[in-house]
């Protein structure tokens, strides 16, 4: 394998651990946000609701806690965990080749 391939592949994989740093802090903020019961009108926490909600939409309503914020930090929090997982992973596998 040439220098240049490696060098590529190295690249890519710090992008995939980025991209994932980015999603798990999203999902974080959001978790944060519904903790300190931060202002639902206010446009960037609308946004960072409405990203975490696109993020964890798979994992969204996974729990059936009887507490609402345990159910928010189970959800969003095994999205988060997950994408950091499955990030990091993609790119060491990356690093390696």
């Amino acid at each position: 394998m040439s220098t240049q391939t490696g060098h590529g592949a190295n690249q890519a994989g710090r992008v995939i651990a980025v991209v994932a740093d980015v999603m798990a802090l999203i999902l974080g903020l959001w978790i944060l946000m519904y903790l300190l019961d931060a202002n639902g009108s206010n446009d960037f926490v609308q946004f960072i609701h409405d990203a975490a909600r696109w993020l964890a939409g798979w994992s969204h309503d996974l729990f059936t806690f009887d507490e609402a914020w345990a159910r928010v930090v189970a959800g969003y929090g095994l999205a988060a965990v997950v994408y950091l997982f499955v990030g990091h992973a993609i790119a060491n596998r990356m690093h390696r080749h």
